[in-house]
């Protein structure tokens, strides 16, 4: 860790971990086990952050982290909470007392989260969204498409990105909204991809929510998403260390134990300087990581653009990096599902999109740069 832990953050590191050592190996294969997040939830781990009135413990980023690597690190099926704690968080600073004790309470207490912003026409540009929310009847009706929303299947609630003014520029005129996943007109269907489904399209036809549907301000999600953007970077960064060092140990330990031409693999030069090389990667990954996450701490009302922006970056990359090398050290091995690689690299991969793409971090970097 880039510090020294206190007693809490140790203890807490090391039931996260015997939990899920004991757990994680009879969860079922699906991305997210409702049995085993359910214990978690119990055991007051998914609130984390949450304030205390809402069911939660009330603490920091770093044990945010702590929570997420460790989960990352045993794979434990709880695909549901990165997009819960990420929706929770614009609930947390934005949404009415209603909306937060009817939405917090449910995702401390164990309910999935969804957050939907991309649309076919609008992903790393979410500023030309175009699914419209309109004003009728004391309420609103909401009509569009939107895609790639990460658990929307499992979710009690979607927090919902859409355009109701077309006045000023593209970033104005955006609002949030809470959207009940059973609300009528609105249809939810997976999408296919090399990771199960985990992703789909939403399809809004009339769907009529109230007048306190908004969250926040009416026209200013933008702003409000500039707000939480940085904790979502910093979400995934925390995980993403953690299925690198994963990724990391298994591929050391196989190159410790396969022999060829009479002696383990890992003695031969070519691999002990890759290991060597990825070991390197992982502590700057894992100090970036942890002091980000410090910082963020012990100043609330900052930002960290460039901070978060970094640490998804080299998290993801390295993460990918990781598991696409060790792969290739596994050789025939590292493509069978029974040692685990091939998930690892599934998982990886496409954390260099979501959430904002590596190329979207390089530019936010540079221009805080003033470049």
């Amino acid at each position: 860790m880039s510090r020294e832990l206190t007693q809490e953050q140790q203890a807490f590191v090391e039931a996260v971990a015997d939990f899920c050592r004991k757990e994680v190996g009879s969860a079922t294969e699906f991305p997210h086990d409702p049995g085993l997040y359910g214990k978690m939830a119990q055991l007051g781990w998914l609130g984390i952050t949450m304030p205390q009135e809402y069911g939660g413990s009330g603490q920091g980023m770093a044990e945010l982290v702590l929570f997420l690597e460790q989960t990352g690190y045993w794979q434990a099926p709880i695909s549901g909470f990165a997009t819960s704690v990420i929706a929770a968080a614009a609930y947390e600073k934005f949404g009415s007392d209603a909306q937060k004790q009817r939405v917090l309470t449910d995702f401390v207490n164990g309910k999935v989260l969804s957050i939907s912003m991309s649309e076919p026409g609008a992903g790393s540009d979410v500023g030309a969204l175009t699914c419209r929310a309109e004003k009728r009847d004391g309420g609103w009706v909401i009509n569009g498409q939107k895609t790639w929303c990460s658990n929307a299947h499992i979710a009690e609630h979607i927090l919902l990105v859409a355009r109701t003014s077309t006045d000023g520029g593209k970033h104005e005129g955006l609002t949030m909204f809470d959207v009940p996943a059973n609300t009528a007109g609105l249809q939810i269907r997976g999408i296919e991809t090399m990771g199960g489904k985990e992703v789909n399209d939403l399809y809004f036809t009339d769907c009529r929510l109230g007048e306190d549907a908004v969250v926040g301000v009416e026209g200013r999600a933008w702003p409000q998403l500039m707000a939480g953007l940085n904790i979502e970077r910093m979400i995934l960064a925390g995980n993403m260390l953690g299925v690198g060092r994963r990724a990391f140990d298994d591929t050391l330990s196989y190159v410790k134990q396969r022999e060829q031409f009479g002696r383990p693999i890992g003695k031969f030069q070519a691999l002990r300087h890759r290991i060597a090389d990825h070991a390197t990667e992982l502590e700057c990954t894992n100090l970036l990581v942890h002091d980000v996450a410090h910082r963020m701490d012990a100043n609330p009302g900052e930002l960290f653009p460039r901070e978060a922006s970094m640490a998804k970056l080299k998290a993801t990359e390295f993460a990918k990096a990781m598991a696409l090398d060790g792969m290739q050290m596994l050789g025939g091995y590292g493509y069978a599902t029974e040692y685990g690689m091939e998930r690892l690299v599934r998982s990886t991969v496409v954390s260099t999109i979501y959430g904002g793409t590596s190329e979207i971090q390089r530019d936010i970097i540079g221009k805080t740069l003033g470049l």
